[in-house]
């Protein structure tokens, strides 16, 4: 079957492409974006996006530089990456993922289908982050966390004047979150700790805790 035109890559000129990566039909690689040797982008995957954000948006930091993917990363299809991001060497990115300005994946970790990831967010290497997960701006993750599907990590206190002001949770290393879990916002769990499915975390979880319910207590 001969290629059609629409299926080829869009590719801006001043993007820095290693010569071993391989396109899906349909990628769209915009200006500056920098794409390490072994990459595999696959079908209809957008790098590189600039937000678009409305006048009263609390993630408006600095403007986004470069997108960065590390080598031998796989982005799998209709993934969006934004500009001024960093993915880490080996990480996987799953379908439709959706991945802000500024956010930064460390080496051989997971990013599930259609999870999304907010501005200012970092997280640390081999962290795996599974299906339809929401990760709030200005969000820790540490090193070897697990995160379970449909987990929220939340940033607003809701109280108080509107100032602009976020404050994402911190999972310290080698955690596990259960899935459904609901973390609000400036938590801290511990290192090695575990949030049971469907628990909601509003205070810190100590190093090696296990913790369930609404709210979420020690057991």
């Amino acid at each position: 079957m001969e290629d059609h035109p629409a299926s080829q890559p869009l590719v801006a000129e001043s993007a820095s492409v290693a010569d071993d990566v391989v396109f899906g039909a349909g990628v769209v690689v915009h200006e500056g974006v920098v794409i390490g040797a072994g990459v595999v982008i696959q079908e209809n995957v957008v790098l590189g996006k600039l937000p678009l954000l409305s006048a009263s948006s609390a993630t408006q930091g600095e403007a986004p530089g470069a997108l960065t993917i590390g080598a031998g990363a796989r982005i799998c299809s209709g993934a969006i990456i934004f500009a001024g991001s960093t993915i880490g060497a080996g990480s996987i990115i799953g379908d439709q993922a959706y991945i802000r300005e500024r956010a930064v994946i460390g080496e051989q970790s997971v990013i599930g289908r259609a999870s999304g990831v907010d501005p200012d967010v970092v997280i640390g290497d081999r962290v795996s982050i599974q299906s339809s997960v929401y990760v709030t701006a200005g969000t820790v993750i540490e090193d070897d966390v697990f995160i379970g599907p449909g987990a929220i990590t939340t940033n607003d206190r809701l109280s108080g004047p509107l100032d602009g002001q976020l404050d994402g949770p911190t999972l310290c290393r080698g955690c596990r979150i259960g899935a459904g879990a609901v973390l609000l916002p400036g938590v801290r769990i511990g290192e090695k700790a575990l949030v049971a499915a469907g628990a909601v975390v509003s205070a810190d979880v100590a190093d090696g805790a296990l913790v369930v319910g609404v709210p979420a207590r020690e057991r």
